[in-house]
């Protein structure tokens, strides 16, 4: 079994469910008492928000990058990075090690294709519904058509993401309006939507709604862990 890297605290809400979820997928494969070989570095959230708010990309992937060497450093076979939102500064953080990065937008694709998804709704910080580098990475590398939604509702997405679930909070208010957006997307033609925040998960999950759900945290997860069992 190889060694799952795992970059975390953005946050941290977020990142005990990949620790579960690495594990439970491992136990699932193998039985027993197996588990995950796991070495995580978990970053202080707040230095983090702080440069996403100033838009110092460039700081926050240099920041990144040193963490994820200690990762490397402290045995790590591959790399995840815990969150969507931070592949912005995947390139960086690639360039500052030699192991593999499992991209968390790939895991999610795909999923997707092999679903026969080709027009997905995405759901996450602003930063991911409004910038490139995650649906442009789904269109342009697998032929996915991305449909965010409208700047109201993105706010609210953004807002309920730091302001309740990165807080641990998790409010029925904020489900259904979530629920409600979901519902929107479909009647756009979205087959299908991703919870493209790791924190999301906690809020909405599949019993939930009819319309199909893809949860990047348990397929990166899922992905990590077919990596590191050589399938």
């Amino acid at each position: 079994m190889r060694v799952i890297g795992v970059l975390g605290g953005m946050s941290w809400e977020s990142t005990q469910g990949y620790y579960r979820a690495l594990n439970e997928g491992v136990k699932a494969a193998l039985g027993g008492f197996h588990s995950a070989k796991i070495v995580l570095i978990s970053v202080d959230f707040a230095e983090i928000e702080a440069l996403q708010q100033q838009g110092d990309w460039h700081a926050a992937g240099e920041l990144l990058g040193n963490a994820a060497q200690s990762v490397e450093r402290a045995g790590a076979d591959c790399l995840l990075i815990a969150t969507n939102t931070m592949h912005k500064v995947a390139p960086a953080i690639e360039q500052a090690i030699t192991i593999p990065l499992l991209h968390i937008a790939d895991a999610t694709a795909e999923q997707l294709t092999a679903d026969g998804i080709t027009r997905v709704g995405l759901l996450g910080t602003r930063f991911t519904m409004e910038q490139d580098f995650y649906i442009g990475r789904l269109e342009k590398q697998f032929g996915i058509e991305v449909v965010v939604p409208d700047q109201s509702e993105r706010d609210t997405i953004h807002r309920v993401i730091f302001d309740e679930l990165c807080q641990g909070r998790v409010e029925d208010v904020s489900r259904q309006r979530y629920l409600a957006i979901i519902d929107s997307l479909h009647a756009q033609g979205a087959q299908a939507v991703i919870l493209g925040c790791t924190e999301i998960a906690m809020l909405v999950n599949q019993r939930d709604t009819t319309v199909p759900l893809y949860d990047t945290t348990a397929l990166h997860a899922l992905r990590a862990v077919a990596w590191a069992l050589n399938d």
